[in-house]
């Protein structure tokens, strides 16, 4: 298991209740074992997923005021969806500080996404009850922000960005630039895409949106700043 500490610091905040934390980071199976009085994270869990719902819509709400109900209901349910979050739980190696009990450690808990989601959550709700809304918005903000800044929420651009990447890429005697459909994620009617650019051959960056058009619009914004700041 990895030390407290070190998990404290790649979240980039510092409990000044300890306690809050260890909760949030035990296994319903570890506290029947152990007996332990302060319980599990079920509860933690229930409260961050709420805390992190909200702080989610606002920054959708705030970022991207031409949307519809629809369209922000659409990004805010793929951010917040275990498939989006566990990403970031499996880059700071989540699975590590968890406090499992022995069943759960030799079914392989700790690679498990429900549980990786499940603490993640639970931490976001230590993280508000120690240190307030504005803490746990700083650092939900920082694993999610970029991406949520990034995607391109509608096909009414109001600047055509492949179109400026291209002459931009003209102008430094550089090749074209390529589009490729990396996935979708979402029911049909709730789809999210993620297109990669390529230029000259090689991955450059990538982009999020509610349409194909709207995710490669996405991704040459990107690729523009990139290629414009050398």
């Amino acid at each position: 298991m990895g030390s407290v500490e070190d998990l404290q610091l790649k979240l980039g905040y510092m409990f000044r209740d300890i306690q809050f934390f260890t909760k949030a980071l035990t296994h319903s199976s570890h506290a029947n074992e152990r007996a332990l009085h302060a319980g599990d994270n079920e509860q933690l869990e229930f409260l961050g997923d709420s805390v992190l719902g909200f702080l989610v819509s606002d920054f959708l709400f705030r970022s991207h005021p031409r949307l519809t109900e629809g369209e922000l209901s659409k990004l805010k349910g793929f951010f917040v969806s275990s498939a989006n979050l566990v990403k970031y739980a499996e880059r700071i190696n989540l699975g590590e500080y968890l406090q499992l009990g022995r069943g759960e450690e030799k079914t392989g808990g700790r690679t498990k996404q429900t549980l990786l989601v499940d603490a993640l959550e639970a931490i976001i709700g230590a993280i508000y009850l120690d240190g307030g809304l504005e803490e746990a918005r700083r650092v939900v903000l920082n694993f999610l922000e970029p991406q949520m800044e990034d995607v391109g929420d509608s096909d009414r651009q109001l600047r055509d960005f492949k179109s400026a990447l291209q002459e931009e890429l003209q102008a430094q005697y550089r090749g074209r630039a390529d589009y490729v459909l990396r996935s979708e994620e979402g029911p049909d009617h709730q789809k999210i895409f993620t297109v990669e650019v390529l230029i000259d051959g090689e991955p450059v960056a990538e982009g999020l949106g509610l349409t194909k058009k709207a995710a490669e619009q996405a991704a040459a914004r990107q690729a523009l700043e990139r290629v414009s700041n050398g």
